[in-house]
């Protein structure tokens, strides 16, 4: 993108709001203050020749490095568009074939499930690296039909896959508000790309992040002192509305205290593709196919059916009350059934 049409024209103040990471060009070259309300070449007229000959620049160079700027750090964060994700596959533990192949769409939900230890998290593993043979399955993975080269494989920005492991530790010591304000600087998110100024999208992205978990906390908590479940459900909404991975995978939601199918929803409205390892039946019939992993390998893909989807209410109903009954237990409330309640009033 030829960047110098919008330096020309935007003021600094908008220029800044929808590009944020101008910022960081401004500080890497003290910039001194500049008046936000005109164009970068306006503004720069009443800038010091001292400075300018310190950094040995003039005012005609400093839009022209700018442009330069946004774009290389625009082009290193844009991740690549993804229509559908195709698993080829490989070998169970035992070295049979799986004679299995997969393609999903964005916008559509796939859960992964099988016993403890028998290759779910192995096979995330293989779409987190864009597996081309070269892992012990033997899987690969074609990215819209096609294989990933080792470029895109293994770029360390724009990666077109993240990941949301068991346990997620914070080791920044920043408050909540100055991670999300630091990401989508990063990310040069802004009113371009979402409809959203940075601010919008952060306060968006935090009010969500409140509604998935269990405990609410506020934008100057610390995100060293987020419990598990918020960390998870703050990075959930990251995924969803400032990370630009078009492919999300979540290792086992359900112990995150995270409202887990408000999550999945959010992911597949922001049309990714969601890939979940999970032992919830909520979570494992709520996806659109699940893939059933036996002995290492990809055993047998199935797609949900109408009555499965229908089960789902029962299935709630269940789930509602184990998380009644473990929220009483918390409060130090005594937990009767309400049969065994009934028997002992009558």
């Amino acid at each position: 993108m030829d960047f110098m049409p919008v330096i020309e024209t935007l003021t600094l103040r908008r220029l800044m709001e929808e590009y944020p990471v101008t910022r960081d060009f401004f500080q890497n070259l003290n910039i001194p203050p500049l008046d936000r309300e005109q164009p970068l070449a306006s503004a720069l007229i009443g800038a010091s020749d001292d400075w300018l000959l310190e950094f040995g620049l003039t005012r005609e160079e400093i839009p022209e490095q700018l442009a330069e700027f946004l774009r290389i750090m625009t082009a290193s964060e844009e991740a690549r568009p993804v229509k559908s994700l195709t698993i080829l596959g490989g070998f169970d533990k035992m070295g049979a074939a799986e004679d299995v192949s997969i393609t999903i769409d964005a916008g559509t939900v796939v859960s992964i499930v099988g016993p403890t230890g028998s290759g779910k998290s192995r096979l995330l593993g293989d779409i987190e690296c864009l597996a081309q043979g070269d892992t012990p399955t033997g899987r690969r993975i074609l990215i819209d039909g096609e294989a990933v080269d080792e470029d895109e494989r293994f770029r360390l920005e724009g990666k077109i896959v993240a990941q949301l492991s068991q346990n997620m530790n914070f080791v920044m010591d920043l408050t909540v508000g100055e991670f999300l304000e630091m990401h989508a600087r990063s990310r040069a998110v802004g009113a371009a790309g979402s409809g959203q100024t940075p601010g919008e999208l952060i306060q968006t992205c935090f009010e969500r992040a409140n509604s998935l978990a269990g405990e609410k906390f506020t934008p100057d908590t610390k995100v060293t002192q987020l419990s598990g479940g918020q960390s998870r459900a703050l990075m959930i909404a990251d995924c969803a509305y400032i990370s630009r991975s078009a492919i999300v995978l979540i290792d086992e939601i359900e112990n995150a205290g995270v409202d887990r199918r408000e999550a999945i929803e959010l992911l597949a409205r922001a049309e990714k593709i969601v890939l979940i390892s999970t032992h919830d039946p909520l979570l494992a019939l709520g996806a659109d196919k699940r893939v059933v992993i036996k002995n290492g390998g990809i055993f047998k893909i199935l797609e949900t059916s109408p009555e499965e989807k229908e089960s789902l209410a029962a299935i709630e109903k269940i789930d509602r009350l184990l998380t009644d009954t473990r929220a009483a237990l918390r409060s130090g409330e005594r937990v009767l059934l309400k049969s065994e309640a009934n028997e002992r009033d009558g």
